[in-house]
């Protein structure tokens, strides 16, 4: 008894799912057996009717001018049942888009990303609203647009004039002193002021500036909760919160007799202003890849700083007795000896304390070399941990602009324009661009798939 399926005997059909089906992948021949792509049917290759326009009847192969190096994964993604992996020696940007060629799915892009270290393409979260989404893509991605990379620039050249002001505020040409009458005798402090006088426009308009692009990423996000999560945001507020804080002070017109709390207020708000410089790192992808090299080099920096106690202690025993019969001890005690540990293993050596005796300069030698041994011993580690996320962060940036470019394409299509020569144009300024995305760009077909 035969079992059938579309009207043909089962041994038929098993032997039409065991044939084998051979592909010349620029030049390269790979076989394999139709059974094994129907495994993902949805693929280009698993589906016999998307794979036919590649068929070469006269050799009798599929025909695939694409990486060879890739097509050996991808094959193994159907001869393991959906196991891939990227090839080491083959750049991310160049694999995801021979996954893509070969439609695979989005499961398996977002598989590769997470395996990779990646942020998933589709966590990005588009703003409802053209308006809104307009405004997103502007703040948020300089690379978007000529304009949006001004705004940046300026935005970056705001920060660096607040931060200039700030210093130059602290120069004595430019503080101010009262005489305090609270004592019996009168006494001269400096003037307990947040603005001075030769700064404060500077300060107002750079503090202006930054309010308005505060309100305009927070109108335009598209989570207000996920915004004050932010880092980023968080720093921008903070570093805006003390130019508020002095000004309702000074409304009120609060002295500096009144309460010595305000003196500490003032000068504590003053210190805050220096977190502007974390803005920084919102426009410097060097600034968040240390950031996150820190985070996860935290092991190695927790043991640097415990092998560092250890030595300290040791080392400021040594030599409080090495130095305890000299004439000129510096060292009175074992804490007070810390300090010099500290700045011997550093290699720094203010010179403020130093040993005399023979004994004491041999502990301070032995010090130096132990001190250079500990701070070198984790340097490797944290080294490669940078370079990695310095790697991945500009693949992610990479995976970013893709995904901005079929935002902008999307767009120049709701507004009835055609998209082939602006896009063309910013994919080449980004040096992501290929033949088969112009020709579907010519064809006003998506940009990527």
């Amino acid at each position: 008894m035969h079992h059938k399926q579309d009207g043909r005997p089962k041994s038929k059909v098993l032997a039409s799912e065991s044939e084998r089906v051979i592909f010349n992948v620029s030049g390269l021949i790979f076989e394999t057996y139709t059974s094994t792509l129907s495994r993902f049917p949805n693929t280009l290759l698993g589906d016999p009717e998307k794979r036919a326009q590649f068929y070469d009847p006269v050799r009798r192969q599929y025909f695939f001018d694409r990486h060879r190096e890739s097509f050996d994964s991808i094959l193994f993604y159907y001869q393991s049942g959906g196991f891939i992996k990227r090839p080491l020696t083959l750049p991310l940007n160049l694999f995801l888009d021979e996954v893509g060629f070969f439609q695979l799915g989005d499961d398996v892009m977002q598989l590769l990303q997470k395996d990779e270290g990646l942020k998933p393409t589709d966590s990005i979260r588009w703003p409802h609203g053209t308006l809104r989404r307009r405004l997103w893509l502007f703040i948020e991605y300089p690379l978007s647009s000529r304009c949006a990379k001004w705004f940046s620039l300026f935005s970056v050249a705001m920060i660096v004039v607040s931060v200039i002001s700030f210093c130059l505020e602290t120069l004595p040409m430019f503080i101010t002193y009262q005489v305090d009458m609270n004592h019996s005798v009168p006494k001269i402090v400096r003037e307990a002021v947040f603005f001075t006088e030769q700064f404060f426009y500077v300060e107002v308009t750079c503090m202006l500036w930054f309010t308005i692009e505060i309100g305009l990423r927070f109108f335009s996000c598209p989570n207000r909760y996920l915004f004050f999560k932010s880092a980023g945001n968080i720093f921008d507020i903070v570093s805006v919160l003390p130019f508020y804080i002095a000004l309702i002070m000074l409304y009120f017109e609060v002295s500096i007799t009144s309460s010595t709390m305000y003196l500490r207020i003032l000068r504590f708000l003053r210190l805050l202003r220096v977190i502007r410089v974390l803005k920084l790192s919102r426009h410097s992808t060097g600034l968040q890849v240390l950031a996150k090299t820190i985070v996860t080099s935290g092991r190695e920096l927790i043991l640097l700083l415990f092998f560092l106690v250890v030595c300290v202690v040791i080392f400021s025993a040594m030599v409080y007795y090495a130095e305890l019969d000299s004439n000129l001890n510096s060292f009175t005690s074992i804490p007070e000896s810390f300090w010099w540990a500290v700045v011997t293993m550093t290699t720094v050596g203010y010179g403020d304390m130093h040993p005399q005796t023979s004994l004491g300069k041999f502990v301070g030698c032995v010090c130096a070399i132990a001190g250079v041994l500990a701070i070198a011993l984790p340097v490797p580690v944290i080294v490669s941990n940078f370079n990695y996320f310095y790697v991945k962060e500009k693949e992610n940036e990479l995976l970013i602009k893709m995904i901005v470019l079929k935002e902008q394409n999307d767009r120049m299509r709701e507004g009835n324009k055609s998209p082939k020569s602006k896009a063309l144009k910013l994919m080449h300024r980004l040096n992501y661009s290929t033949p088969e995305v112009e020709e579907k760009l010519q064809d006003n077909s998506e940009v990527i798939n």
